[in-house]
């Protein structure tokens, strides 16, 4: 389990509308050097075997300081018209904070709370 946030259009990222469309995002995706689409996640787990998560959508920050570092990777997870991040840091949350701009979106947490532009929450 984790803490999900959210880039999303929605009044509360559990509405049903209005969504980010997948190829919206893609295209998003694309267009940032910093950002790669992959459409799956792999990460060591406990026992050294390897988890496996494919999803259309799912992306990499590659310009996160902590890319790479022991395994470490900040994915951003195109789920139900929204993208998701687990466990975000201020830093990827300030990333989120700027795609967010870039697709008339907000950030907010799975209690609703929103994000602003230095990852830290904003009443």
């Amino acid at each position: 389990m984790g803490y999900d946030i959210h880039i999303t259009r929605k009044e509360n990222w559990f509405d049903d509308e209005p969504q980010i469309n997948l190829e919206e995002w893609k295209a998003l995706v694309a267009s940032d050097t910093e950002m790669r689409l992959d459409g799956y996640a792999e990460a060591k787990v406990g026992s050294g075997a390897i988890l496996r998560v494919e999803r259309e959508g799912l992306s990499v920050w590659k310009a996160y300081s902590g890319h790479g570092a022991n395994g470490n990777m900040a994915w951003f997870s195109f789920r139900g018209g929204d993208i998701v991040v687990k466990n975000p840091d201020a830093e990827i949350l300030a990333k989120m904070w700027k795609i967010a701009q870039k697709l008339s979106a907000r950030v907010q947490g799975d209690d609703c709370e929103r994000y602003g532009a230095d990852g830290s929450v904003v009443s």
